[in-house]
């Protein structure tokens, strides 16, 4: 039996983006694919959303999240939004 000793380190990032860019910012961050977390946050700090990304979830699993984006960021000026990413 093997064990990997290896340990991923997490870090996290933070961008404040008009409502109408977050969509496309998110798009963005999954296409990087290191990421394991996204969290939307308002401007006064409340966690609207967090998605959840594993490495299986691709093209047409993301619709629904790519829609509940979308009508957050229809009804939101500003948004913060929190990406965990994972290093080797």
């Amino acid at each position: 039996m093997t064990t990997d000793t290896t340990q991923n380190r997490t870090r996290t990032e933070e961008f404040k983006l008009d409502g109408g860019k977050v969509l496309d910012k998110i798009k963005e961050l999954i296409h990087q694919g290191n990421i394991r977390r996204i969290t939307l946050k308002n401007e006064s700090g409340k966690t609207l959303i967090e998605i959840p990304l594993t490495l299986g979830l691709v093209g047409a699993a993301l619709l629904p999240v790519f829609a509940a984006v979308g009508a957050l960021a229809a009804v939101a000026t500003r948004m913060v939004i929190v990406v965990e990413k994972t290093e080797d």
